[in-house]
């Protein structure tokens, strides 16, 4: 049984050291998300402000947007020259994507202050690429809304994926130490 334990020993620490982490800033966002009551249609102030971020960008680029508050259900309107295309709701603002990045970085660390320093970054990197992921997504379903099921269940998730995992090869490959340990 101790051999078991010593030959899988790093794949145990890294497994605990994932699930805790996980686990306790998961726990944090229930917290914080529990000050909004859904069933009043309040919406968290992240979600809020992706939106309005996401609004900023469409209008950077001289496109008419606007966000609304939905009054029936904890959501906020997209509307793209006037017309109602997409909602944001809070799955949509990437934080559940970055704790899970950030719980990877983590349990993949050696040197703390680089793990750190790096997932600020990759958070940084997460959040704006969502936003013009949405940006693009409403530019999209605008233009071509027959295609929402695959744009919004394929295509755009395996964006916003597809750079958590690079993140992560970036990070195991050339920062995170893990291989220059004896």
């Amino acid at each position: 049984m101790k051999s078991l334990f010593v030959e899988y020993k790093p794949f145990l620490v890294f497994l605990a050291k994932f699930l805790l982490f996980y686990i306790f800033f998961t726990f944090l966002y229930q917290v914080y998300l529990s000050r909004f009551d859904t069933a009043q249609n309040e919406i968290d102030e992240i979600s809020i402000s992706v939106a309005n971020q996401t609004k900023v960008l469409l209008t950077f680029f001289g496109h008419e947007a606007t966000i609304l508050k939905n009054p029936n259900d904890p959501s906020l309107k997209i509307l793209y020259k006037g017309k109602y295309v997409s909602r944001m709701i809070e799955g949509c603002n990437a934080v559940s994507v970055i704790i899970l990045f950030a719980a990877f970085v983590f349990a993949f660390s050696v040197k703390l202050k680089r793990t750190f320093v790096y997932i600020i970054i990759g958070a940084f990197v997460i959040h704006v690429l969502n936003v013009v992921r949405i940006a693009l997504l409403t530019y999209a379903l605008y233009y071509y809304p027959e295609y929402e099921s695959v744009l919004h269940g394929a295509v755009f998730p395996l964006f916003i994926y597809g750079v958590v995992f690079l993140l992560w090869v970036l990070w195991v490959m050339k920062f995170s130490g893990y291989d220059k340990r004896s």
